[in-house]
């Protein structure tokens, strides 16, 4: 049982670790570039540091909406769904080792960002802006940070894992 409860626990530390790296670099970035400005930029303008607020969630979706349906889409209910997310997390046995990693590290970007929009009006503070070429329409695209990267990396990992897993089980199914 107490190897269960750790294999557990310990997966937590990339969540804190995600939203420490996070609040601190959005910290960095409201101390040192004003709003709606550059701080830098490498290799050329592919990758640039700037600073803005986006009061919605991705792609800027619902920053135009009121506030009080903000607060409650994109914090209350983001906030319960965390919670009922770590909450499957502890009950299940089943997760493997790099579910479990991708988990912790999905709610470490999802807290990341909701730290920001309780206490942050003005909204999530993005900064890292890359050129994406008119791909989709898009010269750039859309301004994130280390949450909404954790959340997108994670996210691809765990639909793998759940995909190697289902390719796995049907395999060991045929052999049987």
């Amino acid at each position: 049982m107490e190897k269960n409860i750790k294999s557990k626990l310990l997966p937590l530390v990339l969540a804190v670790v995600v939203i420490v790296l996070d609040q601190i670099t959005k910290a960095l970035v409201c101390r040192f570039i004003p709003v709606n400005t550059i701080g830098t930029q490498f290799l050329g303008d592919f990758l640039r540091i700037i600073h803005v607020r986006n009061p919605g969630v991705a792609f800027s979706f619902g920053a135009r909406w009121s506030d009080a349906v903000r607060r409650l889409a994109f914090s209350v209910i983001p906030i319960i769904v965390l919670g009922i997310v770590l909450s499957v997390y502890f009950r299940n046995n089943d997760f493997t080792k790099l579910q479990r990693w991708a988990i912790c590290g999905i709610v470490g970007g999802g807290f990341g960002n909701i730290i920001d929009r309780i206490f942050r009006p003005s909204g999530v503070v993005d900064f890292i802006d890359v050129k994406f070429y008119g791909l989709f329409g898009l010269e750039r695209w859309p301004t994130f940070n280390v949450a909404d990267s954790a959340v997108v990396v994670c996210g691809i990992l765990l639909v793998i894992s759940f995909i190697v897993s289902i390719i796995k089980e049907k395999k060991g199914g045929e052999e049987e």
